[in-house]
């Protein structure tokens, strides 16, 4: 039979995936010999069986019977007992961290008969009935299904007649009376009654957190996240300790440095006399963590000195959650923190430093996702002017947006392309769907580790929190600024998440110090989060394999690209210089009925080019440039079908003479070209081989380019790539037309010139003849935009906007297709081409050019299948350059480079 239950003494950190991460690192506080509240855990293993099964894994109580029983010996306590009753926390705990996502209840083993005995071994009749005011809460809403905001209701009611603001004002009496409220509410909802059995109490308790793994707000942190579905959660079963017994307890959140800027030094935040609920909830408002060396110096030095540990111990940044108890110092919970991109470079580079990791374990500490936040812009410090009020900055960047006051509005707002501010007194779980599709969270309550801070954080979201001089009504859907400003719903407002300014106005953007830098290429020591990212950015370029080149259709996008650290250009697409004022002589060719006319068109068009690739030649050179010959459909080239017939019907009505000619040779040669579905009709190689001269034209362009460089001294490195190859005999045909035209270009020339030939993968046909296609390429690049959609059998525009919605919600996608690479699909496509392709010709080239080049997720893939080069655009070469470095230390991780 299974075992499913362990001690926190019987655990490690290396158990997470049996244990959790909550219950794997209680273990390891507890081998560390910190003060840990004694508590044992229920393993995933059970809750899978649960999930499978609907009901409680066989086997399962007795195991918790048993160790609850020495948790009683311990105690010298019965959970319940009338007298001094052993009360249990139950919490859940997933291998990966999900915070406020699933369950907690608190306090169990409370009941009418033993709140008396609390109230007189503690003292205090308030705490007891307050703790009891919470277990009733907690449990109705999270076991018995009751809507939380009945018992928010019944709490404001309740001090609305007191004449007081928050909980704390609230005796004895009336948490008493609240209890009664509660309990009564349950009844009306449920039909049932509180449970009075402790027994009872837990068992239910433990269930309903199992459910919760399987609640929707946790099913769409997971989907967001990329967290499988079938890991279930752990149970941790633990004794109570109490911050809410006076102004000698208290409850606090702390960090071992700044998780938003990575700054080194104690942070978090306290909140005397209260549960740490309170603290992450946002209820109340928190005093620096630093107001408890005055309010507590033994706690505090103890804390400082745990927290000096844990982060020696983990050798990162630790997140934890502590009470004190009557001046007693316990440790409810570590981890490794969530922290900003900010914050994860700087901290990376402060270990590396402090000689706690090496730079290789520094480099798979940070992510080309982080380094594209660092991209993001920031508020022009010269246009910000004076604020409306400020907050605590709880994660940095800058958004603008309309102000919403509900998830669902923020939703719908989103949905149709509106930029939106989430605004709430406090977040709760429930707000993470307005919180994914908002630019920014805004807080009137809560301090930097509330719920809104920690999520926000983790998703790369702006948000401030604690803006407490707003008076927020989301009923009204409005608030009310200090001096008396009301901001109602769809105001555009601005929000600082770096320094905790809000305006009620927009406020235009900067660019980041990251990106300034990087765009630059300042030289000197880059110092801060600019300085961390260098830093990062150079390991990566030393350990990395796979070479990262840039889309790049002109001379200035390829400055721009060199400077941000791309070694060439993977994709050129000539199919962009035929635009503007060169449209009409492509107008020519397409409309050319002899061929003296069409080669006129050509003849015009062969300087531009020769001059475009000049250019990007000179930008690049001493780099490859891998230049792609025409690949969309003709008609791209011509008035709109619609406007021509709409433009000529107009002209007939309005008399006064013949239409205009241009216009019906217009329209009768793209009705001539119109194909019921172009992406697949007449394009790429198919071109080349049906328009004659197009390619002679275009491959004259580059060769004569190529010359006019070497004989000014240059080193050109022009690659020729023909596109939507599905047949070796199609490429054989263009290669030959290559050879023939750059010999004349030699000859011609006087200079020798020579351009590796080879084709886009980007059919399935091409992928699974890459052997034979071989025999005539010299290199590949995967065109994994077309690859996906060919794949698939589905077009990208009308797939998107129609069907992947509701794919993403249904899980049939983790991730759009057109993001991140279909591994099991497309990527085996990959995998297929490439290994036959280098068996055909073992030292084939081969790289890909789609956007998947610069998603980090992609670029591992691209690296494990044995590409050459990943090609992106020229902002994401920096993120390909950094995931290329981490990808090459996947399963190296004890390598150690200081």
């Amino acid at each position: 039979m299974a075992r499913y239950v362990y001690d926190f003494t019987e655990g490690a950190r290396d158990m997470a995936a049996l244990l959790g991460g909550k219950g794997a690192n209680l273990a390891e506080m507890t081998r560390l010999g910190l003060p840990v509240p004694p508590g044992f855990t229920i393993t995933t293993e059970a809750c899978r069986a649960f999930l499978d099964t609907g009901g409680e894994p066989a086997g399962l109580w007795q195991e918790v019977s048993g160790r609850l029983a020495d948790l009683e010996a311990d105690a010298g306590r019965r959970l319940g007992q009338p007298d001094n009753p052993l009360l249990l926390s139950v919490r859940s705990g997933a291998r990966f961290s999900m915070p406020g996502m699933m369950e907690t209840i608190l306090d169990i083993g409370l009941n009418d008969e033993s709140v008396l005995g609390l109230a007189k071994a503690a003292g205090n009749d308030r705490f007891a009935w307050d703790s009891y005011r919470r277990l009733v809460q907690m449990f109705g809403s999270t076991v018995m299904g009751v809507d939380a905001t009945h018992f928010e209701r019944s709490i404001t009611l309740l001090k609305e007649l007191r004449g007081v603001r928050d909980d704390v004002h609230l005796d004895a009496g009336d948490l008493a009376q609240l209890v009664e409220m509660y309990k009564n509410l349950i009844h009306l909802e449920t039909g049932e009654y509180f449970p009075q059995s402790p027994a009872e109490q837990l068992r239910r308790a433990v269930l309903a957190v199992f459910a919760s793994w399987d609640g929707e707000r946790a099913r769409l942190y997971r989907r967001r996240e990329h967290i499988p579905d079938d890991l279930g959660t752990a149970v941790n079963v633990q004794r109570m300790v109490f911050g809410n017994l006076g102004p000698d307890s208290g409850s606090g959140v702390a960090f071992t440095r700044d998780p938003a800027t990575g700054r080194a030094g104690l942070y978090g935040d306290y909140l005397p006399d209260a549960q740490g609920e309170d603290v992450v909830a946002g209820i109340r408002n928190t005093v620096p963590l630093s107001d408890l060396r005055r309010l507590d110096t033994v706690s505090y030095d103890r804390l400082c000195a745990h927290l000096q540990t844990l982060e020696r111990h983990y050798r990162d940044l630790c997140d934890v959650e502590f009470t004190i108890e009557r001046g007693t110092l316990w440790m409810l919970q570590t981890r490794v923190g969530k922290r900003t991109a900010e914050a994860a470079f700087a901290i990376a580079a402060q270990l590396v430093d402090e000689g706690l990791i090496s730079a290789d374990e520094s480099l798979a500490r940070v992510s080309g996702e982080g380094l594209a936040r660092l991209l993001f812009p920031r508020f022009d410090a010269s246009a910000t002017g004076d604020p409306l009020t400020h907050g605590l900055p709880a994660s940095p960047g800058a958004a603008v947006g309309t102000a919403v006051f509900d998830s669902t509005e923020a939703v719908r707002r989103a949905a149709a392309g509106e930029r939106v501010v989430l605004v709430r007194q406090e977040t709760t779980p429930d707000d993470l769907p307005g919180m994914i599709a908002a630019q920014a969270v805004l807080t009137s309550r809560g301090g930097k580790t509330s719920h809104a801070a920690v999520v926000a954080r983790g998703m790369g979201r702006v948000c401030v929190c604690g803006a407490e001089e707003l008076t927020v009504d989301t009923a009204a859907r409005q608030f009310t600024a200090p001096d008396g400003t009301v901001v109602q719903e769809g105001t555009v407002i601005s929000v600082d998440g770096s320094t905790g300014a809000v305006y009620a106005r927009p406020v235009a953007l900067a660019d980041s110090e990251v990106m300034r830098f990087l765009e630059t290429g300042v030289s000197g020591r880059a110092t801060g989060v600019v300085g961390a990212v260098a830093r990062a950015l150079s390991r990566a370029d030393t350990v990395r394999r796979l070479e990262v080149r840039a889309n790049a259709d002109t001379p200035e996008d390829a400055v721009r690209a060199r400077r941000f650290g791309a070694q060439g250009i993977g994709l050129c697409r000539t199919e962009h210089m035929f635009l503007g004022e060169r449209r009409k002589l492509v107008e020519e060719m397409i409309l050319a009925r002899t061929d003296t006319q069409r080669e006129r068109a050509l003849a015009a068009l062969l300087p531009l080019q020769r001059q475009d690739f000049t250019g990007i030649l000179e930008a690049m050179d001493g780099l490859p440039v891998t230049i792609r010959l025409l690949d969309p459909p003709l008609h791209e080239f011509l008035p709109d079908r619609t406007e021509l017939a709409v433009r000529l019907a107009a002209a007939e009505a309005r008399g006064g003479g013949l239409p205009d000619a241009h216009d019906v040779e217009l329209l009768a040669a793209v009705n001539r070209m119109h194909e019921e579905n172009p992406m697949l009709g007449l394009r790429g190689v198919r071109l080349g081989l049906v328009i004659p001269g197009l390619v002679a034209m275009q491959v004259r362009a580059i060769g004569e380019a190529v010359a006019q460089r070497v004989t000014a001294g240059g080193d050109p490195r022009a690659e020729i790539m023909v596109p939507l190859v599905g047949d070796v005999r199609e490429l054989r045909l263009v290669r030959n037309e290559v050879r023939r035209v750059l010999a004349e270009v030699s000859q011609t020339s006087g200079v020798p010139v020579t351009c590796p030939v080879g084709t886009m993968i980007e059919l399935p046909r091409a992928a699974l003849t890459a052997g034979r296609i071989a025999e005539e390429a010299e290199f590949f690049s995967f065109g994994t935009n077309d690859l996906t959609q060919t794949t698939w059998g589905f077009s990208r525009d009308d797939a998107e906007a129609g069907f992947f919605s509701a794919y993403l919600d249904k899980g049939v996608f983790s991730a759009s297709p057109f993001e991140t690479i279909d591994r099991d699909g497309v990527g085996r496509l990959v995998e297929i081409a490439v290994t036959e392709g280098r068996a055909s010709r073992p030292d084939l080239k081969i790289g890909v050019c789609g956007e998947h080049g610069g998603d980090p997720d992609s670029v591992h893939f691209f690296h494990t299948a044995g590409l050459d080069y990943v090609s992106c655009s020229p902002f994401r070469v920096p993120v390909a350059r950094l995931e290329a470095g981490r990808a090459a230390l996947e399963g190296t991780e004890g390598s150690d480079s200081r």
